[in-house]
């Protein structure tokens, strides 16, 4: 694989709700950096799964993500629970994290020219995918100011959705993200923790733009 040199890379690691996405959209777009929501690869795959069960396969798989379009991932039908606790349990399968994790290296290191470098966020982007990154990030908030974040956002999509079952989905989720075998979620040594819970997203933006000025001396 071909890497671009001298680029700006940004890797994200985070429990599901805690504001990561919205986040690394804005310091891509401050920093002109190709953005990737690692995750809702996952999802889309899960979306998939769901709608063509029938060719659901490793060569299936593998053609959809080698093919896949970047503008497919901002289907709002991926936001809904069903998606959310699918995506939880294929993303442990090897083959599928294989692929995935494939498409991840290539865009963090090869963004396309007209970007400055890429900023990735997800699971294990920080040790996994980019663990030379210039910059890692983990960033977190309590329990019930993510579930609450993740009820006022898919309750635009659902009015009958209850804030209770959300809350009980992002607490299965963080168990599968923090305890599965492969690729789990967590904070590395070399990783600079950010707590959103009681932070406004233009408050967390300009804690991270600060950090990262800093160092490109900005």
């Amino acid at each position: 694989m071909i890497k671009r040199k001298n680029i700006l890379k940004i890797a994200i690691d985070s429990p599901a709700a805690a504001g990561a996405g919205t986040l690394a959209k804005s310091i891509s777009k401050h920093y002109n950096l190709f953005y990737l929501d690692t995750g809702k690869i996952y999802r889309y795959i899960a979306f998939l799964s769901l709608e063509y069960p029938e060719k659901f396969n490793k060569k299936f798989i593998k053609s959809e993500v080698n093919n896949l379009n970047i503008k497919d991932l901002s289907d709002k039908r991926l936001l809904s629970d069903r998606i959310s606790n699918k995506a939880s349990k294929i993303s442990k399968l090897n083959y599928i994290r294989k692929a995935v994790h494939s498409l991840q290296i290539n865009l963090a290191y090869n963004p396309p020219r007209k970007y400055n470098g890429s900023c990735l966020d997800g699971r294990d982007i920080t040790y996994k995918i980019v663990p030379d990154a210039d910059f890692k990030f983990y960033i977190t908030a309590n329990l019930k100011t993510r579930a609450l974040r993740r009820y006022k956002e898919l309750k635009k999509i659902n009015k009958n959705i209850l804030y209770g079952d959300i809350l009980k989905s992002i607490k299965k989720r963080d168990k599968s993200d923090l305890n599965r075998k492969n690729s789990p979620l967590k904070k590395t040594k070399d990783s600079l923790l950010i707590n959103t819970t009681n932070l406004t997203k233009r408050a967390c933006f300009l804690k991270i733009k600060k950090i990262i000025d800093k160092k490109l001396n900005i």
